[in-house]
C-alpha cells in the first residue's frame, strides 16, 4: 500500500530527525506499520534476518517531502532521479536499525548513488528535504509509491514546530500597528 497521502492528518509526530547544521530537520510521523510493501519481501526480511535486527514499524520521514520507511523497499530510483539530492541512503552514513533514525542527528554525508545501498533494511532518507525543488520526479519513479511531496504540507510542519502563523498562511495581511 502506497504512503498514506494524509499522512500530517491521520499521524503524529514521533520524532525529529535533525541535520547536523544546527538548522535543518525533518518530522518522524507515526504510526509505523508493519504490513505494508516490506513485510512481504522477500529480500527486505531476508537482509533483517542476516542482521539479527527485529523487523518492526517506522513511519514516515519528512512532510513536504515525505518516505513512507514503512513501504521503502530500497529500490533507489528517487535518489537516482532527484536531479538536487534530497536523499541519501541513511545507512550509508549511519549503520544502525532504522527505528534508531526517529530522533537521530545525521549529517547528510551518506550516498547519494543509487546502486550503494547497504542491503534491503535501508532506507531512502529525505536528509535535505530543504533542498527540493517540487520537480516530482522521486513520486514519478518510486515503485512502492512511498513518496508524497506536497509543498501544502509545510503547514503541518509548523505546527509540529510552533512557529505556524495562520494570517501569514492564509495571504491575510497583519494587523495595522497602532502609532
Amino acid at each position: 500500500m502506497p504512503i498514506d497521502p494524509e499522512f500530517p492528518k491521520n499521524h503524529k509526530v514521533i520524532g525529529k530527525h535533525n541535520h547536523s547544521d544546527n538548522e535543518h530537520f525533518h518530522y518522524v510521523w507515526g504510526p509505523g506499520r508493519t504490513d505494508a510493501e516490506t513485510s512481504t519481501s522477500n529480500e527486505v526480511q531476508d537482509a533483517y534476518k542476516a542482521r539479527g535486527e527485529e523487523y518492526v514499524g517506522l513511519g514516515v520521514h519528512g512532510t513536504m517531502v515525505a518516505v513512507d520507511w514503512d513501504s521503502c523497499y530500497a529500490d533507489g530510483a528517487c535518489i537516482e532521479a532527484c536531479p538536487v539530492q534530497v536523499f541519501q541512503w541513511y545507512r550509508t552514513e549511519q549503520d544502525v536499525p532504522a527505528i534508531e533514525m526517529i530522533n537521530a542527528i545525521s549529517e547528510g554525508t551518506g550516498s547519494t548513488e543509487k546502486e550503494e545501498r547497504k542491503d534491503f533494511t535501508d532506507k531512502s532518507d529525505p536528509i535535505r528535504e530543504h533542498d527540493c525543488i517540487w520537480c516530482m520526479a522521486c513520486v514519478s519513479v518510486c515503485p512502492p509509491q512511498a513518496i508524497k511531496v506536497d509543498q501544502s504540507n509545510l503547514e503541518y510542519h509548523e505546527k509540529a514546530e510552533g512557529t505556524y502563523n495562520e494570517a501569514l498562511s492564509k495571504g491575510s495581511a497583519p494587523p495595522p500597528h497602532a502609532h
